[in-house]
């Protein structure tokens, strides 16, 4: 090989020596995430409304099953639908009277004719006392009329008790309703014949509603009547309540009671439905965290807490009441304990972080991802642009 061939190859081979050099001087590790700034505040016992929270059904406060109290009869006129609003004594539906008609039309005629024989023979007792004292009768004519007096008059009770039977069951052919109330099921059709003692229909007393919830029998102890209930209807709102009744034991098999809140004005809601509510049961003194410092994951609710060498620590709680902005923890952390509040819901477990003051406590977000300067990939390629 010729000599400036030899020199060519060594000068090339230095240059690329040189420009990998380079590339090794340009490239500039990426600086560490900082610490994320966090407030924390202790965990302290404070005086809260405390509340049950509980599922339970609406149903009728008073429902009353109404049917006829006859058998055999056609259904000849149905005059409510459900959902209907009724008065008392308003008639719901008539049945065929035609044969009871009769039955009381004749009672009617043999009331009348023992009233006219009861009247006859008070009058010929009238007119045969007088005789007695004359002789133109004897004592015992007299006796008999006197008998037969008081026959007519026992045929005139008789009679008259038959008549007030007739009237009654002829009142059987009209269902009325027997207080204020709405329609809640309608079990018969017009032309139906029915049988006494069936359903035919259903009347809530007065509109009344009721929510009832199944109770432990530890929660059980701590409801008493007059308690504020607050259910939550379909549509969010609340529906206000009173306890109307607290069970005196429980279940044997389950261990719980059933509490019965009145609802006065049930707004819309309907039986069957079941539906969460609160039960309010006074103040007391409970261990507390603010709302923010509470974090959901996979479902259950959490704390971090931070060790003397700035690590989070995630700690699982079981949570009550929540109130005015704060938490009840009912088991998992201690009085005292000093939890994140600011940025725990940017936090993983054994994460580092930076305790500061509430307010020079900065957006989480600005600083759990700071963007290097320049990347390693950049700065090689800047390296080989460069002359």
């Amino acid at each position: 090989m010729r000599p400036t061939t030899l020199r060519c190859c060594a000068l090339l081979v230095a240059a690329v020596a040189l420009a990998a050099c380079g590339k090794k001087d340009d490239a500039k590790p990426a600086e560490a995430s900082p610490a994320m700034a966090v407030t924390t505040v202790p965990a302290r016992l404070q005086e809260i409304p405390r509340e049950i929270r509980v599922s339970g059904p609406v149903a009728a406060r008073e429902e009353m099953q109404l049917g006829v109290e006859l058998s055999g009869l056609r259904v000849t006129g149905l005059y409510v639908d459900v959902g209907d609003f009724v008065r008392r004594g308003q008639v719901l539906l008539d049945l065929d009277a035609r044969s009871l008609q009769s039955e009381l039309e004749q009672a009617q005629a043999s009331y009348r004719e023992a009233q006219a024989a009861a009247s006859l023979a008070q009058a010929n007792l009238r007119r045969a006392e007088p005789l007695v004292a004359q002789k133109y009768i004897s004592a015992g004519q007299v006796d008999e009329l006197r008998a037969a007096r008081d026959q007519a008059n026992a045929r005139v009770a008789t009679v008259r008790a038959q008549l007030d039977a007739a009237r009654l069951r002829r009142s059987y052919a009209e269902l009325r309703a027997p207080d204020d109330g709405i329609v809640s099921k309608r079990a018969v059709q017009p032309g139906q014949i029915v049988a006494a003692g069936t359903e035919l229909i259903g009347l809530i007393r007065d509109g009344r509603l009721e929510w009832r919830a199944d109770l432990a029998d530890a929660e059980l102890a701590a409801v008493n009547v007059g308690d504020a209930v607050m259910v939550r209807a379909p549509d969010g709102h609340d529906v206000e309540g009173e306890v109307r009744a607290v069970p005196p034991g429980v279940d044997p098999s389950t261990r719980t009671g059933t509490v019965y809140a009145d609802l006065p004005e049930p707004d819309g809601l309907r039986t069957g439905a079941y539906l969460p509510g609160r039960i309010l049961v006074g103040n007391a003194k409970a261990l507390v965290v603010p709302a923010t410092a509470i974090v959901q994951r996979d479902g259950n609710p959490y704390v971090f807490t931070v060790d003397p060498k700035g690590i989070a620590h995630r700690m699982r709680v079981r949570t009550g009441t929540t109130a005015n902005g704060v938490v009840e923890i009912l088991d998992g952390l201690a009085s005292g304990a000093q939890v994140v509040d600011q940025g725990a819901g940017f936090l993983g477990d054994g994460d580092t972080v930076r305790i500061v003051p509430a307010a020079a406590s900065t957006a989480p977000a600005a600083t759990t991802t700071p963007v290097p300067s320049t990347t390693p990939a950049r700065a090689a390629s800047e390296s080989d642009a460069a002359p």
